[in-house]
C-alpha cells in the first residue's frame, strides 16, 4: 500500500504534454518561416514546431492580448460595448494600420473592437487601452501581469499596438498559450476575429480588409490575428475548426513567424492547418465532467468519488492509431475524505503500447465531506483491519 502511495505522490501531474517523438510519428511539411508551431488546441497538443521558444518581435500579434484585456474588462462590468470613446490625441496620431478615427468621435467599444481586430487599427487600439487602463503606460503594466498569470514566461510588452521597440518580445510558445486562452476564456467573442471587412461610418475606404487572406479562402478558418514589421517580417496566428464523425468541432491553431510576404504566411499556415487535420485523428476518451473512475472514499459522507476533468478528454494521435490506445490510472490509495471539488486526486495515463504519450490529473467531480465521528471511527477500525 506504501509504495502505490508513494508512485501517486512521485507521478508528474502533468495537464499537457507533446506527443513524444517515435518513429510513428507523421513528419511535418518544410515550413518557410523563421519559425512556426501548430497545435491541436482540443487535445491541447503541440503536433508541430521550430524554434518556439526562440525570441521574435510580435508585430501586431500584440493586439491577442489587447483584446484579452478587452474582453475581460467587458465581462467585469468595467466597460460596456455600447460605451462611446473619445479618441485622444495620442490614439489620433498613431502611425502604422490605422482606422481612421480623430477626437472629433465618440466611437462605440464595439466598433474600436472591430477596428483593431479587422483593420489592425493602432489608433483603435490606443483607444481601448486607455479606456480599459486609464493611460498606455498602465494599460501595458495590465499586460505583462497577464502575461505572467497565463505563464507566457518569455514575453514582455511595450506597448499594447505591437510598433517595434526595445525589449518587446514573445516566442511561439507563448503566443500559443495566450491564443488559446483567448479562445476558451472568451469564446463568445472569437466571431470577431472571423469578420472579413469592417469600415467604421465616415472613414475613408482604406484598409477595411482583414489581412488574414485565410478567412476568404477557407470556411473552417475563424481567426485570429496578422501581424507584419521589418524586423517581424510577417506573422500569422491561424485557427481553424473543423467537423469529423468521431470529433465534432476539433480545433487546431497555426502560428506562422517572419513569413516572407502576406501570401506566404497564408500559404505555410494552411499548408500545417490542412497537414494537422489529415496527419492526425483528434480520439475523444471522456466526455466533459464524465467519471474516468468512482474509488471508495474511507472516513466520508459518501462511499465513493466521481473523478475526471471538467473538459471533455482528448487525445491527438496519428492517423489510424486510435487502436493503440490504453489508459491506466495512478492514485494514492486509500483515499481518505476530505475531498474538496475540484482537488486533483489520481492521474490518467493515456499509452500507445508501452509508450506513455499523455498524463492528465483526474480531479474530485463533486466535493466528499467527513463522515460524523462514529463512520470515521468505524471507517478506522476497517482500514485498520485491511
Amino acid at each position: 500500500m506504501k509504495a502505490r502511495w508513494m508512485r501517486a505522490l512521485l507521478a508528474p501531474w502533468l495537464v499537457l504534454v507533446s506527443l513524444v517523438a517515435a518513429a510513428h510519428v507523421p513528419q511535418p511539411p518544410e515550413v518557410a518561416a523563421r519559425s512556426y508551431l501548430l497545435m491541436d488546441v482540443s487535445a491541447n497538443q503541440i503536433l508541430a514546431q521550430r524554434e518556439i521558444d526562440a525570441p521574435v518581435e510580435p508585430a501586431s500579434l500584440t493586439k491577442l492580448m489587447t483584446g484579452y484585456l478587452v474582453f475581460e474588462a467587458l465581462k467585469s462590468g468595467k466597460i460596456d460595448i455600447r460605451q462611446p470613446i473619445r479618441i485622444s490625441e495620442r490614439a489620433w496620431k498613431m502611425p502604422g494600420s490605422r482606422m481612421y478615427i480623430d477626437p472629433k468621435m465618440q466611437v462605440p467599444v464595439d466598433d474600436l473592437i472591430k477596428g483593431m481586430v479587422v483593420q489592425s487599427g493602432n489608433d483603435a487600439t490606443v483607444a481601448l487601452a486607455e479606456a480599459v487602463g486609464g493611460t498606455v503606460e498602465h494599460f501595458v503594466e495590465l499586460m505583462n501581469q497577464q502575461a505572467r498569470a497565463l505563464g507566457m514566461k518569455n514575453t514582455t510588452f511595450k506597448n499594447p499596438e505591437g510598433l517595434t521597440a526595445p525589449g518587446h518580445t514573445t516566442t511561439a510558445r507563448d503566443l500559443s498559450i495566450l491564443a488559446t486562452r483567448l479562445m476558451q476564456d472568451f469564446p463568445e467573442d472569437l466571431p470577431y476575429y472571423a469578420i472579413r471587412k469592417y469600415r467604421y461610418q465616415g472613414t475613408p475606404t482604406a484598409n477595411d480588409t482583414n489581412r488574414n487572406l485565410l478567412l476568404f479562402r477557407d470556411p473552417t478558418v475563424d481567426g485570429l490575428k496578422t501581424g507584419h514589421t521589418e524586423a517581424a517580417g510577417y506573422c500569422l496566428v491561424a485557427t481553424a475548426r473543423r467537423d469529423f464523425p468521431n470529433l465534432q468541432g476539433r480545433r487546431l491553431l497555426a502560428i506562422v513567424l517572419g513569413a516572407s510576404s502576406e501570401v506566404a504566411r497564408a500559404n505555410e499556415a494552411q499548408k500545417l492547418l490542412n497537414w494537422g487535420f489529415t496527419a492526425y485523428e483528434g480520439l475523444k476518451l471522456f466526455d466533459a465532467n464524465q467519471p474516468v473512475l468512482q474509488p471508495q472514499v474511507w472516513k466520508g459522507s459518501e462511499k465513493v468519488v466521481k473523478l475526471g476533468q471538467p473538459q471533455p478528454i482528448v487525445l491527438a494521435v496519428p492517423t489510424g492509431g486510435s487502436s493503440n490506445i490504453k489508459t491506466q490510472v495512478a492514485r494514492p490509495d486509500p483515499l481518505v475524505a476530505p475531498i474538496q471539488k475540484g482537488q486533483q486526486v489520481a492521474t490518467l495515463k493515456i499509452l500507445a503500447g508501452d509508450q506513455v504519450l499523455r498524463e492528465v490529473p483526474l480531479v474530485a467531480l463533486e466535493g466528499v465531506e467527513q463522515a460524523g465521528i462514529f463512520g470515521r471511527a468505524w471507517d478506522a477500525v476497517r482500514l485498520w483491519i485491511k
